[in-house]
């Protein structure tokens, strides 16, 4: 099973609200989700993102990737380089 870590659109229309999750990548988009990290809401200003950095960085150790949309938002947030700065810190000690 490859596992994704991507957006689900919530809200009304025209009023888009996104999930930050992960899922199975033969879900559908808005479809049962494994976990749910974070959310982010692109219409306020500035956006807002909330993600649970620790669970994100436990999923991307586990093999999960992120959907380009996704991996954006791991940028902006920081989480994906405290991931690499981990994972070369791992490599250096074994």
């Amino acid at each position: 099973m490859a596992v994704k870590i991507r957006l689900m659109r919530m809200g009304q229309k025209h009023q888009p609200v996104y999930r930050v999750v992960v899922a199975d990548s033969r879900a559908p988009r808005d479809g049962r989700s494994i976990e749910i990290l974070g959310h982010y809401n692109p219409r306020t200003e500035p956006s807002t993102i909330h993600i649970d950095a620790e669970r994100a960085i436990a999923w991307l150790d586990r093999g999960a990737r992120p959907s380009d949309s996704a991996r954006v938002l791991l940028q902006k947030t920081g989480i994906l380089q405290e991931w690499h700065r981990r994972r070369a810190a791992r490599k250096e000690q074994g």
